[in-house]
Order: structure tokens, then sequence, then C-alpha cells
């Protein structure tokens, strides 16, 4: 199995204050028992060498900016507080110009995977900006910080920090170096350690998958992962709708799998629209308005979109966006 290379581990050491906080922000991890115990298992379960991970976690900070920004997501707002931060003329505008300037990749990856253009593009736009705004944390600081220091979802980032590790000696990337954002998401396209190992993609065929400077791979990345969640080509996202009577609220769901047939929707007052598939499922969302709840019929793609964060005002905003993004460029 490929180890650290030693010359490429030493420079590790090398000019690593870029990016950190200040110390009034940060603090290091000297002493804890959950981070010795951590290396104890890479070293025994992945064959890293436990003194030079050492060496590498001498170096890592905890930041409290993390932990103050994972309280307090952008999810927990209401959906008319949410939608302008990423529903915006910026970036659908952005939008029409990443795909006239990537346009060949987005039309490759429609013909190899079936997702159009511009829920690829608005993936992008939602998450970076279209890359500017990927993120200002030490990827290896904001794993560390949350595994070893927030203890609600301590388990997992544990997983993605084994997971950036693995990842970053496979790609023979400095796990000091690559920078994210409070969650350790990466590049353009935000894709956590897992993320990147599994669905990530060389789509340009240069030998390496590059998703923080390179459009192709972005691009080819998010389509494959949507394939992978077997997004269905052709088949609509979500709809608006009216709702009548009193047997609607029992339809509605955190869970955005759908699990309604058409049928059912109706005979629990949802009004559907006449042109779609008949024999898809579907799930009713409500969103909060200043004007009162909206109603939307959330389907499969719907669910498909949230694999990619599963909140449905994320999965409602990519969509939307994406609307907004193709009208623009017609």
């Amino acid at each position: 199995m490929k180890r650290f290379p030693p010359l490429r581990f030493t420079l590790y050491l090398a000019g690593l204050c870029l990016g950190f906080a200040s110390p009034s922000q940060a603090s290091d991890f000297s002493g804890n028992e959950q981070l010795q115990s951590f290396i104890q298992e890479m070293s025994q379960e992945h064959e890293f060498d436990a003194n030079r991970l050492q060496t590498l976690f001498d170096d890592v900070r905890l930041h409290q900016s993390i932990l103050d920004a994972i309280s307090r997501p952008a999810e927990s707002k209401p959906w008319h507080e949410y939608r302008p931060i990423f529903v915006t003329r910026d970036r659908t505008q952005g939008g029409v110009r990443f795909w006239r300037q990537n346009r060949a990749a987005l039309q490759r990856a429609e013909e190899k995977f079936g997702v159009p253009p511009q829920i690829i593009t608005a993936i992008i736009g939602v998450e970076t900006r279209y890359g500017q705004h990927a993120g200002r944390y030490p990827v290896l600081d904001a794993l560390a910080t949350l595994a070893f220091a927030y203890p609600p979802r301590s388990s997992f980032f544990r997983k993605e920090l084994k997971e950036y590790l693995l990842m970053t000696r496979e790609e023979d990337l400095d796990p000091l170096e690559q920078k994210g954002s409070y969650a350790g998401a990466m590049g353009m396209p935000q894709f956590i350690s897992s993320s990147f190992r599994n669905y990530a993609i060389d789509f340009d065929g240069d030998g390496k998958r590059d998703l923080w400077d390179n459009p192709d791979d972005v691009i080819g990345s998010v389509a494959h992962y949507f394939h992978k969640h077997r997004w269905r080509a052709g088949e609509p996202v979500t709809h608006k709708v009216k709702v009548h009577g009193t047997k609607y609220p029992g339809l509605i769901s955190d869970n955005l799998r759908p699990r309604f047939t058409q049928q059912e929707l109706l005979d629990n007052g949802v009004i559907l629209p006449r042109d779609i598939p008949r024999d898809i499922k579907g799930t009713l969302i409500e969103l909060e308005t200043e004007e009162g709840p909206e109603y939307w019929v959330a389907w499969h793609n719907f669910y498909v979109i949230s694999r990619y964060n599963h909140s449905a005002l994320y999965s409602m905003a990519v969509y939307q966006l994406s609307e907004l993004i193709a009208a623009a460029r017609d």
C-alpha cells in the first residue's frame, strides 16, 4: 500500500501558517485522547506511520469559528430567507457565463450521465459561486475540529477525517495545504472526502482528479455523482401545486424520498399537473414564504439532488437557480 512519501511529508512542515486562524480563534489538539486513538487506528488499519501522523497533527488547529458556524447552518432559515441567499441575479448571470465557458464539457457530461447542464451548473453556483468561494479553512483543521470537538457529529467527521487522509495519500496531495469549508467540503463542487474518493473522476484524461482548478473534472464529477445516485434523464424534478381539504398535511414530511403514488396524492387533496409521467411517485413539501405556505410535489430527481445536501431548501434552491440559468441562456 502506498505510504506518505518522506520528502512530501517533510514539506508538510514548511510554510504551514497560510490561512490559519489567529491564536485567539484556534488552539491545538495536544493531549487529546481521541486523536491518539485515531492515530493508532490509522496506523494499524491503513499502514500510516504513527510518528509521522503525530507530527502532522502537531500542526493542526482547533477553530472555535468552525464550531460556531456548524451550529447555525443556513438550512435552519425559513424558505423566504434562504432563497435570496442562493437564487439571485448574480448567480444566474454567473451560471450563464459558466455554461458558455464550459459548454463542451457540460454537453459531454449530459451525453454520458444524463444530467442536464443547468443542474450541474446550479450545483456549482449554489456551492461556491462557480469557484469564487471554495472555502478558507485548512481541510485537516476543519475535520479534526469536528471529529474531536463536536460530539453531536463526531463519528461522522472522524470517518471523513479518515477518508481525507486516505484521499490525500492516493492523490499525492499535501493534507495541510488543501482548503475548504468549515465542514471540510472541498473544491468548486464542495465534495466531502468520502464523496471525492467515490465519485470524483478525471473527466479530461490528464491523469488527475482536480476539483479545485479544473472545470472539466468538476463538471464530470458532479454529473457522475448524480448518475450514481440514479438521476433519471428526462423526468421532472418538482412541480408547484395547489392543495385542498384536510388530508394533505398528513403527506408532508422531512423525508424527501418519493413514496406516494399520484393517485394517493390526488386522493389527499393535492392538485397535480397533467403533463407528467403517470408511473412516478412523489412527496409533498411545504415552504414558508412571507405570504404563507407554498406547496410542491418533489419527484425522484428532487430526491437525487437532496443526496448532495439533505435539506429540501437546498434542493429547491438548486432547482430554481437551474431554471433561471436555463431561461437566461436561451
